[in-house]
């Protein structure tokens, strides 16, 4: 796979615009990064759910790799474009934009947040 097919498989996926964080191209849905393109490896990263990193690499550790560091253990994982069949790479970045676009279960309304208002 090239980078071009990576970039148009991202883009396709609804809502998906094409950006650039640090100097390099990066792909988000409502705002929030779900793929990057390049980097100081050359090789795409997806940001997918833990459980979904760890049986990728596990299952195909040629494919798919967690970034070193805090990013990885928080599901960056990197991609090899030279082993990826297209398939497997768009269902790498369908698990990444859903993980993204989804609401952040942790994050709560401040306290007195409903209360706004209502007196």
């Amino acid at each position: 796979m090239t980078s071009d097919e990576f970039r148009a498989l991202a883009l396709s996926l609804p809502g998906a615009e094409a950006n650039s964080h640090l100097g390099n191209p990066d792909f988000r849905i409502n705002g929030k990064i779900f793929a990057t393109l390049g980097g100081a490896t050359g090789r795409p990263v997806v940001k997918l759910p833990l459980e979904a990193q760890d049986r990728l690499t596990s299952a195909l550790p040629d494919v798919f790799a967690p970034v070193p560091g805090y990013w990885g253990r928080n599901g960056a994982t990197r991609l090899n474009l030279d082993q990826i069949d297209e398939a497997t790479a768009r269902d790498a970045l369908e698990r990444a934009w859903r993980h993204v676009s989804q609401p952040d279960k942790r994050r709560r309304a401040a306290p007195g947040a409903a209360d706004v208002g209502t007196t």
